[in-house]
């Protein structure tokens, strides 16, 4: 799995900057090491303590089968409440152990919500209607868990912790209100976006309004140092939406390029969610490295992977229109990679797939590449 990671990375031809704070060096870890982390997590329970090392290679350890990467973009139920790990007993599903700390998600975040206005309400509440993945929540409350166990043994998820997994899925959902009035996109998650049915200029309100919630939530913590560090997030999501809007001409920049806005983007959520978790439960700052890098690679991951399925996979299975992101006029890295073969791309890239049957030619250039997976095995 790492060596398929770097030579993704060499045919990229991409190096990071010294002290950028986005898609640094990519560890080991991917989104197909989320099984193993967690399963990791649930056997330390049964231990006193677990070392360091323990802790990094469970983590960090890449589990074999990268191909159940997309499984995680589809919705599995929620199964149990807030428990403790049980000493021995295993785990073959992530979501299974995450769940038990995450019962009443959505119904706690629309308490968070609490507005009078009812078309107000109606709208913020649209998205929290138990219908999505809670990816993001999930990946906190099992990096969560597993500081737990490896500072003190404890098999509890903190209230404090858990409020990190409301405040990231508030976050991202505020997001994706308003990245679909920027993209006038009109589906999202199976059904209608919130611009489409109430309109722009409310659906932007509406996308503040669930940020302010998450904000308010978030200070409720008392906790500065994670203050900061989520704070952090809603930069990225600004600085990172500017970068979309741009392009490269270099074929080499142009990855770098793709691989800082999908940090921004994406990955700067889940990174700084995973070190605000491991900050308020464990003091060592090595432990809020390990969490935070390992945050950062599986949300690189999980956006590759993306990517690959706008182009594989078919709308509904995805909840959303595929090709999507060629018709707003975005190089995602399955068309990065199949530029390589298919050189006549450049033009279409730098008008940004504009002129007629753009769109076309490129989806059947990405099918054709015979590297199309690469992005699935830099994942």
């Amino acid at each position: 799995m790492a060596s398929s990671w770097w030579r993704w990375r060499r045919c990229c031809s991409w190096r990071p900057a010294a002290r950028s704070p986005g898609p640094g060096s990519p560890g080991r870890a991917g989104l197909s090491g989320l099984r193993a982390a967690t399963a990791a997590a649930a056997a330390a329970a049964a231990r006193a303590q677990m070392s360091y090392f323990n802790l990094v290679k469970s983590l960090t350890s890449a589990f074999p089968n990268m191909y159940s990467i997309s499984r995680f973009h589809h919705m599995t139920p929620a199964v149990c409440c807030c428990s403790k790990t049980r000493s021995g007993e295993k785990y073959t599903d992530p979501f299974n152990l995450g769940w038990r700390d995450l019962k009443g998600l959505y119904e706690d975040i629309r308490k968070e919500l609490f507005i009078s206005t009812t078309e107000l309400k109606e709208m913020c509440e649209y998205y929290f209607d138990g219908k999505g993945k809670a990816f993001r929540p999930i990946i906190v409350v099992l990096m969560a868990r597993a500081c737990n166990i490896h500072h003190n043994n404890s098999r509890n998820v903190q209230a404090s912790q858990r409020a990190i997994a409301l405040i990231a899925e508030m976050i991202h959902t505020a997001s994706l209100v308003h990245d679909d009035v920027i993209d006038d996109a009109s589906s999202r998650r199976g059904k209608h976006t919130v611009n489409k049915i109430w309109g722009e200029k409310k659906a932007v309100l509406a996308g503040d309004l669930i940020l302010s919630a998450a904000s308010i939530a978030l200070a409720r913590i008392g906790n500065t140092a994670v203050v900061s560090i989520l704070t952090q997030v809603i930069e990225d999501l600004v600085r990172g939406e500017f970068l979309q809007l741009g392009s490269k001409e270099n074929e080499n920049e142009r990855f770098a390029h793709y691989l800082e806005k999908t940090f921004k983007k994406t990955a700067s959520l889940i990174a700084n969610s995973c070190k605000a978790v491991s900050v308020l439960g464990c003091p060592d700052p090595v432990v809020h490295e390990i969490a935070y890098q390992y945050g950062k690679n599986v949300g690189l991951a999980f956006q590759l992977i993306d990517d690959v399925l706008d182009f594989t996979s078919c709308s509904d299975r995805m909840g959303k229109p595929t090709s999507a992101d060629l018709k707003l006029g975005l190089a995602t890295g399955p068309v990065l990679f199949a530029c390589q073969q298919f050189p006549e791309m450049n033009a279409m890239i730098m008008r940004r797939f504009s002129s007629p049957g753009d769109v076309d030619r490129a989806r059947q250039y990405v099918l054709q590449n015979k590297n199309v997976l690469q992005s699935e095995k830099g994942a």
